[in-house]
């Protein structure tokens, strides 16, 4: 039974199963992991608990991260800049339509790997060699969607504050126009669609599944004991059998008992009176006078 503990690499990234083993680790510790991105540096989440039966082989921590490891990060992210402003000179000179976002290094810089968006397939073969023989590495090419590329990049929302992918959605869960439906709110695409172009994240939090799969409330059920101890359910189902008051008729009055729309046309005609058909009326045509011979 192995000991593992959650490690995050970003601030609200996905939370990955690292084993220990003897190590000493606590929730906030910084990390050294060698990952299949190579060695990176990764901060505990969750704390050590032991795993029965784990999925897949898992990887290890080496050590808890020095000073050494915090400076050639630093290090790195100034090499970072430096990469992708290479980058898109590059993708500039070759007219590549896509757009780069960031680039990231590994800790011992044996890769790095560049994100863009782009509407369809692009062939970068050409643009990786010359990162290859800029940089002498492994150059690896990722293409995300708009809705990465605003977790990555940052910014505000129509709230005023910053995207919930940048400060705690560790992950995009599907969003449809129902659910602005269901909180009738406008219908128009540019109040619901954030940064990134797409219908906000935030339309989710106030969505009852179970109310807009249905559109009808359950019936309220509740159980009264009375004075002798015995129980009784009930159930309101007020919402579901609402109908409207009818008007026209009494409260007390049958609608059986009314008279047919026959009989009540019967009874109106006075005695004696016999049904005249309405003849059209022709009116006589003007006839042109004759002409003198």
């Amino acid at each position: 039974m192995p000991n593992v503990v959650g490690i995050r690499f970003k601030s609200c990234g996905k939370i990955y199963d690292f084993e220990i083993n003897s190590l000493e680790v606590r929730k906030g510790d910084r990390v050294i992991i060698d990952s299949e991105f190579g060695l990176s540096i990764g901060n505990v989440a969750v704390d050590s608990h032991f795993v029965e039966n784990p999925m897949k082989e898992l990887k290890k921590v080496l050590r808890l991260a020095n000073e050494e490891d915090l400076h050639q990060k630093q290090e790195n992210e100034k090499f970072e800049k430096e990469a992708k402003s290479f980058c898109y000179e590059r993708i500039m000179a070759r007219g590549l339509p896509m757009k780069l976002v960031c680039s990231e290094v590994a800790l011992d810089r044996k890769r790095i790997v560049f994100y863009f968006t782009a509407d369809g397939r692009i062939d970068f073969r050409e643009l990786v060699k010359d990162l290859a023989a800029r940089f002498k590495t492994r150059i690896e090419m990722r293409q995300i969607g708009v809705r990465d590329k605003a977790k990555l990049v940052g910014g505000l929302g129509i709230c005023g504050k910053e995207l919930c992918c940048r400060l705690f959605l560790t992950s995009f869960e599907p969003i449809s126009i129902k659910m602005a439906k269901q909180q009738e709110l406008s219908l128009n695409t540019g109040k619901l669609s954030g940064s990134c172009g797409r219908l906000m994240c935030c339309l989710g939090y106030e969505y009852n599944e179970s109310e807009g799969a249905s559109g009808r409330k359950e019936p309220l059920e509740t159980v009264i004991e009375t004075e002798k101890g015995d129980l009784i359910e009930i159930v309101d189902e007020s919402l579901d059998t609402l109908t409207p008051d009818i008007t026209c008729c009494p409260s007390g009055q049958r609608i059986e008992s009314l008279p047919s729309a026959q009989g009540r046309s019967e009874e109106q005609k006075p005695e004696g009176t016999a049904t005249r058909k309405r003849r059209r009326r022709r009116r006589p045509r003007k006839r042109s006078p004759k002409k003198s011979e």
